[in-house]
C-alpha cells in the first residue's frame, strides 16, 4: 500500500475544477497517460489500471526515461491481470464506478475483455469513454502508430528537418497533444452529460493530430500556390529572426518582427545606416534583402556577449531566447521564483523515492498553478484499497493474488 504520510499538497487553495470526478485509464506509453495527467491535475481521481508486471514505461532507459513518473502523477494504481477472468471482471467493475474510461490500446483491443465502449456503456449510458489511437476510423485504423511514424507520414519531420535530411521533432508532440484533446474532449462531453444526461466516446488520434500540427503549412500551399520549405530553409516572414553565433562561440535568438522593432533594434545599437536605408523601410522590403541583411547583421554582432545581447534586449523590449538544454531549465529562474516545477518522487529504477522536479501544467487558475496531490504511484499501490471500494473481501483479494489475477 502506498505511504501516504508525506504526499505532497497542492498549493490550489479552492476544490480544484474536476474534484468528485472518477477517471478510470487503461493506458500505456505517453497519449493515453497524458490524457489522464491533465484530468487528474484539474483534480479528477484518476486510476491507472496497470497489468501485474506493470506499465512498462517504469523501466524504458534513453529518452524512454522520463515518461512514467512524467505522465502518472496525481494518479492511484491498480495492478490487474484483465487477461485472466477475475481480473477482467475486476476491471469491468471499476470501469462501471467511472465517470471517465481513457485507453489507448490497438482496435478491439478493449472488446475483447469486455471493457469497449458499447459493452460498458449498456450498464453505463452516462459513461464518457476516450479512445486514443494512431488513426480515426479509416483505411490506415488497423495499422500500427508511434509519435515518429505520424511525423513523417503527416509532414511534421519534412518540416523540421533540412531538405533530404527529415527529423522528428524534440519531444513526444504528437503523444502529448493527442492526450491533451482526448482530454479537451471528454469535457466537453462532461459539459454535454450535464445538458442530455448521456455520456459519450470520444475519440483521439495521432495522425490526425499531426495533419493539424501542419494546417498552417497546407494552408499556406492552398493560398500561394507555393509549397512551405522545411523550417530551417523557409522562407521567414521577419528579417531579423534567427540564431546568432556571437563571442565566445555563444549563441542567442534574436528578434525584431515589426517596423517598429526594427526601429528600436537599430536605435538600441546605433544602425543608422540601416535605419535609414529606403530599401529596408519595411518589414516586407526587410525580408527580401534578409540573406544579405542577415549576414550583416551576424557580422555586426559577432563582437557581442550573448549575456550582454540578452540584456539590451529585454531592456529594449524586443523578443530574445538563450540557447539552453531541457537540463538546464532546473536552474531557469522564472521556473524556480514561479515554482514552475514540483518535486514528485521517482517510483521505480536505480533511484526509486529520490525526489526529482517534474514541470507542471501549464496553467494557472485564480492565480494559482495546478501542482502535485499525489507522487507517481509505485506499481499496484491501491489495489487493495480500490478493489474492497468495489466490495471485494479481504479473502477475496488475497484469493486473486494468489491465482496472479491481481499484484
Amino acid at each position: 500500500m502506498q505511504n501516504t504520510s508525506d504526499v505532497p499538497v497542492s498549493p490550489f487553495s479552492r476544490p480544484l475544477p474536476l474534484a468528485g470526478l472518477r477517471v478510470v485509464e487503461f493506458t500505456h506509453m505517453v497519449m493515453g497517460p497524458t490524457c489522464g495527467m491533465v484530468l487528474a491535475d484539474l483534480g479528477a481521481e484518476v486510476i491507472k489500471v496497470e497489468p501485474v508486471q506493470g506499465d512498462r514505461t517504469r523501466h524504458l532507459l534513453g529518452v524512454g526515461a522520463g515518461f512514467f513518473p512524467m505522465f502518472n502523477r496525481n494518479k492511484k494504481s491498480i495492478a490487474l491481470d484483465i487477461q485472466s477472468p477475475a481480473g477482467a471482471e475486476a476491471a469491468r467493475r471499476l470501469a462501471a464506478s467511472a465517470d471517465v474510461v481513457a485507453e489507448n490500446f490497438r482496435p478491439g483491443t478493449m472488446a475483447k475483455y469486455g471493457l469497449d465502449y458499447a459493452t460498458l456503456s449498456r450498464e453505463n449510458p452516462r459513461l464518457i469513454y476516450v479512445s486514443h489511437k494512431g488513426f480515426l476510423p479509416g483505411p490506415y485504423a488497423l495499422r500500427t502508430a508511434l509519435d515518429e511514424v505520424v511525423q513523417m507520414m503527416g509532414g511534421l519531420a519534412y518540416m523540421t528537418g533540412r531538405p533530404g535530411d527529415p527529423v522528428r521533432a524534440g519531444t513526444s508532440v504528437n503523444d502529448i497533444m493527442g492526450g491533451m484533446f482526448g482530454a479537451i474532449g471528454a469535457m466537453a462531453a462532461l459539459i454535454q452529460r450535464g445538458i442530455t444526461g448521456r455520456g459519450q466516446e470520444v475519440q483521439s488520434a495521432l495522425f490526425e493530430n499531426n495533419v493539424f500540427l501542419v494546417g498552417q503549412h497546407m494552408l499556406q500551399y492552398a493560398i500561394t500556390g507555393q509549397p512551405s520549405a522545411p523550417m530551417p530553409e523557409r522562407v521567414s516572414a521577419w528579417a531579423l529572426y534567427d540564431v546568432f553565433t556571437v563571442k565566445d562561440g555563444e549563441q542567442i535568438f534574436l528578434a525584431a518582427v515589426s517596423d517598429s522593432q526594427w526601429i528600436t533594434f537599430c536605435d538600441a545599437f546605433g544602425y543608422d545606416d540601416l535605419k535609414n536605408d529606403p530599401a529596408l523601410a519595411t518589414n516586407n522590403d526587410r525580408v527580401r534583402q534578409r540573406p544579405t541583411l542577415l549576414a550583416d547583421l551576424r557580422r555586426r554582432l559577432a563582437d557581442h556577449g550573448a549575456a550582454e545581447l540578452a540584456a539590451t534586449f529585454e531592456r529594449i523590449g524586443l523578443p530574445f531566447a538563450p540557447i539552453v538544454k531541457p537540463e538546464d531549465l532546473y536552474d531557469d529562474p522564472h521556473l524556480r521564483a514561479t515554482g514552475g516545477l514540483a518535486d514528485i518522487r521517482l517510483p521505480d529504477g536505480e533511484r526509486a523515492g529520490q525526489m526529482a522536479g517534474a514541470a507542471l501544467f501549464p496553467l494557472m487558475m485564480d492565480g494559482q498553478r495546478l501542482g502535485v496531490r499525489q507522487h507517481p504511484p509505485v506499481l499496484g499501490a491501491d489495489t487493495d484499497a480500490l478493489l474492497q471500494g468495489l466490495g471485494y473481501d479481504s479473502g477475496q483479494i488475497a484469493a486473486m493474488r494468489e491465482q496472479g489475477a491481481v499484484a
